[in-house]
């Protein structure tokens, strides 16, 4: 048996990309092993609050003098870190807003992020190290090597920075672009490439769930 925490940022419960593509994994997750289990987070329907007080940055001995985060915000953190290490694998739905993150995913992230209980610090603390993070990035236009947009999408360097470099955890990411060639007109003549984009996505991520599901799973046995 392998636990998956899946999370979803998109303010779009209908048409999103990223939401689709989460819902491919997690059917493939299931069917890798019967007894494979999920913990689904929706952080646009049920929104994670911005840190109530700074010091919900760092553990409480690291916290300066004085120092009193409201109880019911520190059980919220220690809620979603629990959540989290109790994961075999992380998904994260990961729509491209204004070339960064989702206040929504960037304020999941600053509750779990705590260094000396998440990533180093003081001690090699690194409770995820070693597990998979799926990013199911979906983008409205393209960002290709070589154009003048190429290094617009803040998102997934971010994501890969803290879930990769600071929690340790192996970064897989699966990607859909031109999400806004069926509605805008200035993108409509790269639909089909929109399309074969979305269907590759879909693919990699039944795969990438079956093979992380049927490891995680053999790794728990």
């Amino acid at each position: 048996m392998a636990h998956l925490l899946h999370l979803d940022s998109s303010a779009d419960p209908e048409r999103s990309r990223s939401r689709a593509l989460g819902r491919t994994f997690a059917d493939a997750w299931l069917k890798a092993n019967p007894s494979n289990t999920i913990t689904y987070r929706d952080l646009h329907a049920r929104p994670v609050p911005h840190l109530a007080d700074a010091s919900l940055h760092w553990p409480a001995r690291l916290r300066p003098a004085g120092s009193h985060p409201p109880a019911e915000a520190e059980a919220l953190q220690t809620e979603l870190i629990d959540e989290l290490v109790a994961a075999d694998v992380l998904v994260v739905g990961a729509p491209l807003y204004n070339y960064s993150l989702p206040s929504t995913l960037k304020a999941w992230i600053d509750h779990i992020h705590v260094p000396a209980v998440t990533a180093p610090f003081d001690v090699e603390t690194q409770p995820m190290k070693g597990k998979a993070a799926v990013i199911l990035s979906s983008r409205g236009a393209s960002y290709d090597a070589g154009t003048p947009t190429a290094d617009w999408d803040h998102e997934v360097p971010a994501l890969s920075l803290i879930l990769g470099s600071a929690l340790g955890m192996r970064i897989t990411v699966i990607q859909t672009s031109l999400t806004l060639a069926d509605t805008v007109a200035a993108l409509a003549p790269q639909l089909d490439r929109s399309n074969a984009e979305l269907a590759a996505a879909h693919r990699a991520a039944a795969e990438a769930a079956t093979l992380f599901g049927t490891s995680a799973a053999a790794a728990s046995a």
